[in-house]
């Protein structure tokens, strides 16, 4: 929450505007006499053109988020841990890497419903999430696995 409080000697104006994160206080005494309307809407529009800066949440934060069975991107974009997926050879979504020991996430693979954490459903076309195997840098470590299927850091 952004609130800018500017005293022109005569009224006190508020403008407040809300977000996630810190509260920041800006406060602007200004005598009439001494600054220009055009020196006092300079300031303004500086400090309106810091409020995106000062505003902006990390609410998604790159990784595998627990609770909700989702991994986030380095781009911000949320993709789900289960549902239908489809193997690319470019472009995915999430590169994911096979292993046998310290997976990120434990996937059943089943042919109908893969509606909860770790269910995935492999098909060829209109996939809820893009996935290339690879070798090496993966964005999640993955282990089959035929039961109890889910996040497991």
């Amino acid at each position: 929450m952004v609130l800018l409080l500017i005293n022109n000697g005569f009224r006190r104006k508020t403008s407040s505007f809300v977000g996630k994160g810190t509260v920041f206080v800006v406060i602007l005494s200004v005598n009439p006499i001494r600054i220009s309307m055009k020196k006092l809407l300079i300031i303004t529009l500086f400090a309106l053109m810091a409020l995106p800066m000062m505003a902006q949440s990390n609410d998604k934060k790159p990784g595998i988020n627990k609770e909700n069975c989702t991994f986030t991107n380095k781009d911000g974009k949320t993709f789900n841990l289960y549902g239908k997926w489809q193997i690319v050879e470019s472009f995915p979504d999430i590169k994911v890497q096979i292993v046998e020991s310290f997976p990120d996430l434990e996937v059943k693979v089943v042919e109908s419903f893969p509606d909860q954490c770790g269910k995935v459903k492999f098909v060829e076309s209109f996939p809820d999430v893009k996935v290339q195997i690879v070798n090496s840098f993966p964005d999640i470590k993955v282990k089959i696995v035929e039961s109890f299927p889910g996040v497991k850091k």
